[in-house]
């Protein structure tokens, strides 16, 4: 599948996994996929990449993806197995705002990285700084508050808590990165 007509593509596939089980967090998928298309002038040629891994970013939340419990490895793997998603979307979702440690805590941090290799550092940093500044029902935020919804909404004591307090330092530094290129872009536009 070529990276033109992504989204086209992305969305109904989201919305048809999420949007009936889980209307909150397709909700929140539809918010996220907002912040791809704002942040779209730093992003260039990946704008159509970036926004369609925005929109599928958490659909391995879906009753019928949920394998090993783990989102962004079951998303990844429905993606590629399944639906047959450009290589590069699927490795977005794969490893979206810090998976990595989160899959360290669970035990499948090799398999998630031996299945799939990270993409861009850029782009990696855009999935995070969408993801990070958007509650879960869609709205913009801020990582900060997004960090402490988290950890509230799950609990500081469970292993979603305690993940997402041990990236918090690389989710702010990944977010600061997007919003200094962001700057960078309006000070000096193409």
């Amino acid at each position: 599948m070529s990276t033109t007509g992504l989204t086209e593509w992305a969305y109904p596939l989201a919305e048809s996994l999420l949007a009936e089980p889980l209307p909150r967090r397709w909700a929140h998928s539809q918010g996220v996929a907002e912040r791809a298309r704002t942040i779209a002038p730093i992003l260039g040629a990946d704008a159509d990449l970036m926004e369609a891994a925005a929109v599928l970013h958490d659909i391995g939340y879906a009753p019928d993806l949920a394998k090993t419990g783990f989102h962004p490895l079951d998303g990844a793997r429905y993606l590629r197995d399944v639906a047959r998603a450009d290589e590069r979307v699927v490795c977005l979702v794969a490893h979206h705002s810090c998976a990595w440690m989160e899959a360290e805590a669970r035990g499948l941090r090799e398999e998630l990285e031996s299945e799939f290799p990270r993409e861009h550092s850029h782009l990696a940093d855009a999935l995070c700084y969408c993801d990070m500044n958007t509650t879960p029902d869609g709205t913009p935020t801020n990582p900060v508050d997004r960090v402490n919804e988290i950890a509230g909404r799950y609990g500081a004591d469970s292993m979603i808590g305690m993940f997402i307090r041990r990236a918090e330092p690389e989710i702010l530094a990944s977010t600061a990165r997007v919003v200094e290129r962001l700057a960078a872009a309006k000070r000096h536009p193409m």
